[in-house]
């Protein structure tokens, strides 16, 4: 049966593209495996040209790359016995074997607590993409592992780095391979061909938030000249390729972003992590992503994902303490009620066609679950 849209969960997304928040908006619940409701609002794409924005609709999930690809891959090489959560990171990246990082682990990386910083711009810190990793094992660490979450996108790009040194093959290639491939997926990938642009939802104007960002840390990198020196920044709708700096800087996929898919697909994915449903790793695994691996810390999170137990999280009232998420830079998410087999996606473009700062978009989030649940539960 095809998902209809609900009224109310619509006209939420609606006030946000009149209120300028985001031009486009795709929505989508499922229970049990199944889209109960979903719909597609707003503009895709404004310039240089409009396309409206439809359920095929293609995004750039930003960091949602995370758990949906990086962390469904570490999963079946623990599974498989290829990779241990407790294994030092130094055994398998010789990079890390240093005073400060040597103790750090897998289980540390994926869950936010390796002490490693939130973010760096290599693409000013690094010669070149193959001297990212070096670059990030060579930089300081804010805080002793283990002692606090703090997210980051350096240590997914670490595990990005573990995966391929492990199989001996890009990321791009093992998703294919490991992910896409076996669940037919055909709108999900890295770096989209040119010729499905127009079916792609349209981001930021050029680096201005990142370059902004660089600006204003520009003794942590270097100088003021190394930023505006920079000769990679982009200064056309970003359209097609990954909104991301550092993504785009290591070849458009990375173990933190770059990810392109559509609603429909995400589901898929998300589905993986459920027990009943999942293709791709086994009961015993998927409970891994309802536990609280950081109960004494400031922040309750699973492997690569962050519980709604967290204070503030964007789960909102409405979905248990063991749900799971996560959200993209560009405006996505997707959290899990696993008990219950449910799924609530949600796909914007807040980034595209919007001056500086872009609308945070949190409270729409959270009003999205907590309309969906009561849609769910008056059917």
């Amino acid at each position: 049966m095809k998902p209809l849209p609900d009224a109310t969960i619509s006209a939420l997304f609606r006030r946000g593209i009149d209120a300028g928040d985001f031009p486009s908006a795709v929505y989508l619940v499922a229970q049990h495996g199944r889209a109960i409701f979903a719909d597609a609002l707003g503009n895709a794409v404004r310039v240089p040209e409009a396309h409206t924005a439809t359920l095929e609709t293609i995004y750039d999930l930003a960091s949602m790359t995370k758990p949906l690809v990086t962390t469904l891959l570490c999963a079946r090489l623990i599974e498989s016995g290829k990779l241990t959560l407790d294994s030092l990171i130094a055994n398998y990246l010789p990079e890390f074997n240093q005073p400060d990082k040597s103790v750090i682990t897998i289980r540390q990386l994926l869950t936010h607590t390796s002490g490693l910083p939130a973010w760096r711009p290599l693409y000013l810190l690094a010669p070149d993409k193959n001297g990212a990793l070096k670059a990030i094992a060579d930089g300081p660490l804010e805080y002793a592992p283990g002692t606090r979450v703090v997210y980051s996108d350096l240590g997914f790009m670490v595990l990005g780095f573990l995966l391929q040194r492990l199989t001996g093959i890009s990321l791009a290639e093992l998703a294919q391979r490991e992910i896409f491939i076996p669940l037919n997926l055909q709108k999900t990938f890295f770096n989209p061909a040119r010729a499905m642009q127009t079916g792609i939802a349209a981001c930021e104007s050029g680096n201005a938030y990142e370059r902004d960002m660089c600006e204003r840390g520009a003794a942590n990198y270097g100088s003021a000249s190394s930023v505006s020196d920079y000769s990679g920044w982009r200064s056309d709708v970003i359209w097609g390729l990954v909104h991301d700096g550092n993504a785009h800087f290591l070849g458009g996929a990375a173990g933190h972003a770059g990810l392109f898919s559509n609603a429909i697909e995400t589901l898929k994915l998300a589905c993986q992590f459920i027990a009943r449903q999942s293709q791709l790793l086994s009961k015993d695994t998927t409970e891994m992503f309802r536990q609280n691996l950081t109960r004494r810390l400031n922040e309750a999170r699973s492997l690569g994902w962050q519980l709604a137990a967290t204070k503030d999280s964007t789960a909102g009232p409405s979905l248990p303490a063991d749900a799971f998420g996560h959200t993209g830079f560009t405006g996505t998410t997707c959290w899990i009620d696993a008990a219950r087999e449910r799924v609530f996606i949600l796909l914007t473009n807040r980034t595209h066609n919007h001056s500086l700062p872009f609308a945070n978009i949190n409270a729409v989030r959270r009003e999205f679950h907590t309309l969906a649940v009561a849609a769910l539960t008056s059917r």
